[in-house]
């Protein structure tokens, strides 16, 4: 009885610790998008994450949410000190993602300063 429990519990650790590794290490897809950094915030309850949104159109309709993983401080640093300027967000997508981890699938790698296609100097 003793084995099968512990052959049991074994095997979910494993499951579980193959899930985690496939969406934490393989990323789905990497990109950049372009816009204007509307929000970063530090939110939740129990676990907190780093969230943010860029505005991608003139009137707001197109937003882009993403979060920040912690041990990316200097991309929080950025992000804090570009906050509503026009900025170029270099990101991972996950498969999924876990609740200590961020709210969103996409994950900020990089970020720069960029300019605004609608207010070219």
């Amino acid at each position: 009885m003793k084995k099968a429990l512990f052959a049991s519990l074994a095997v979910i650790l494993l499951v579980f610790a193959a899930i985690y590794a496939v969406i934490y290490y393989i990323p789905y897809s990497e990109g950049v998008r372009s816009g204007e950094l509307i929000k970063i915030s530090r939110k939740g309850v129990l676990i907190k994450t780093w969230e943010g949104q860029i505005s991608q159109g003139i009137s707001g309709a197109q937003i882009f949410s993403f979060s920040v993983l912690d041990k990316e401080s200097e991309v929080i640093r950025n992000l804090e000190e570009y906050q509503g300027e026009y900025v170029k967000l270099y990101y991972t997508e996950r498969y999924a993602t876990f609740p200590w981890l961020g709210d969103t699938k996409y994950f900020i790698t990089r970020v720069e300063p960029d300019e605004s296609p609608h207010f070219r100097r």
